[in-house]
C-alpha cells in the first residue's frame, strides 16, 4: 500500500514510490543532521581522517543530487498508475523542460528570476549553467503543490478552474523558496550566487536590489510566475478532476512536500537566519495544514475509516 489517509485505491507501484520516498527522507535527514551539527562550526578533528574525509567528500558531492532524483522518481511512480504512463511521462517532461528553460533564462539573461549563477555543488550542469537536478526538483515540488490544490479546491475541468489551481500551486511552490533561498546562498558552501551587478539598467531598484538576505524581489516574482505557468501546463495534460480523484486521497505528495522543508528550515535556524526559518514554517505549514484538514473532513464526511501508513 502507498501512503494513504483514507480508503483510496492503491497500486503495485505505490510500494516502489514509498520506498523511494523513504530513501529521499533518509538522505535529507542525514544531511540535515550533519548541517546543523558537525558542519555548522569548525570542522571537527575526528572528521579529518582519510576515511571520514572520503565520506564527507562523497556526501557533499552526491547527497543533494541523489535525494532530488529519489524525490522525482517517487512522484513519477506515484503518478504513473493514476494518470497512465503516457500522461505521467508527459507531465514529467513538460515540467522539467519548462523549468530548465526558465533557469537558463535566469543564468544567461537575468530573467525571470534575476541574474545568478550556479556553483558545482549539484553536479553536472546543463549547457554549463543549470545543474540537472534543479529542473527535476521543480517537477516533484509542483506535483506536490497541485496535489494539495486537489485536496482543498473544487475540482472542475474548465479553463478557469485550471488557472485557479495553477495560481494557488505557484504560491505553494514559492513558499518552499522562503527558507531554501537563504540556505542555498548564505550557508557555505553556496549552491548558487546572485550577480546583482549584472542587472539590466531598466530594472528598478525596488525589484533588483537585495531584499531578503541578498536575494532580489525579482526572484520570488519569477518563482511564482514560472510555477503558475508550469502548473497550468501540467493541468492541461492531466485535468483537475483526475488529480482530485486519484492523487488527493494519498499522503505521499504531502509528505514529500513537507520533507523538503526540513533542511532549509533547520539550517537557517541553526545559522541564525530566524526570519527565513520562521517564514518557511509559516509559508510551507499553511498549505500542509489546509491539505491535511481538508482530507480529514472529506474522510469523516464519507464515513471511511482512516488507514495507517
Amino acid at each position: 500500500m502507498g501512503l494513504n489517509d483514507g480508503d483510496p485505491v492503491a497500486y503495485p507501484l505505490d510500494r516502489a514510490a514509498s520506498g523511494l520516498l523513504a530513501g529521499h527522507i533518509a538522505l535529507i535527514a542525514f544531511a540535515t543532521l550533519a548541517m546543523v551539527t558537525i558542519l555548522a562550526g569548525d570542522f571537527p578533528v575526528w572528521m579529518q581522517g582519510p576515511y571520514t574525509q572520503t565520506v564527507y567528500n562523497l556526501g557533499w558531492r552526491y547527497s543533494g543530487q541523489v535525494y532530488i532524483v529519489l524525490g522525482a522518481l517517487a512522484a513519477l511512480l506515484h503518478s504513473a498508475p493514476r494518470f497512465g504512463w503516457g500522461r505521467a511521462g508527459a507531465v514529467f517532461l513538460v515540467a522539467i523542460g519548462a523549468a530548465l528553460m526558465s533557469e537558463l533564462g535566469g543564468t544567461n539573461l537575468g530573467l525571470p528570476f534575476g541574474p545568478y549563477h550556479y556553483t558545482a555543488m549539484l553536479g553536472y550542469r546543463i549547457a554549463g549553467d543549470v545543474p540537472y537536478a534543479i529542473p527535476i526538483s521543480w517537477y516533484y515540488m509542483l506535483y506536490c503543490s497541485i496535489a494539495i490544490c486537489a485536496r482543498i479546491m473544487p475540482a472542475g475541468d474548465s479553463n478557469a478552474t485550471r488557472w485557479r489551481w495553477a495560481l494557488v500551486a505557484g504560491a505553494f511552490l514559492t513558499a518552499w523558496d522562503v527558507p531554501m533561498e537563504v540556505q542555498m546562498t548564505n550557508v557555505q558552501p553556496a549552491h548558487w550566487v546572485w550577480d546583482l551587478q549584472r542587472l539590466p539598467q531598466w530594472v528598478p531598484d525596488w525589484l533588483g536590489g537585495p531584499l531578503f538576505h541578498g536575494m532580489p524581489l525579482s526572484n520570488w516574482i519569477g518563482w511564482y510566475v514560472t510555477g503558475v505557468l508550469i502548473s497550468r501546463l501540467m493541468l492541461a495534460i492531466v485535468p483537475p478532476s483526475k488529480w482530485a480523484a486519484t492523487v488527493a486521497p494519498f499522503a505521499l505528495p504531502l509528505v514529500l512536500y513537507a520533507t523538503n522543508g526540513i533542511m532549509p528550515i533547520a539550517t537557517t535556524a541553526r545559522h541564525g537566519f530566524l526570519l527565513a526559518a520562521v517564514g518557511g514554517v509559516v509559508a510551507m505549514g499553511l498549505p500542509l495544514f489546509l491539505g491535511i484538514r481538508a482530507r480529514r473532513r472529506a474522510v469523516s464526511a464519507s464515513g471511511a475509516v482512516p488507514a495507517t501508513a
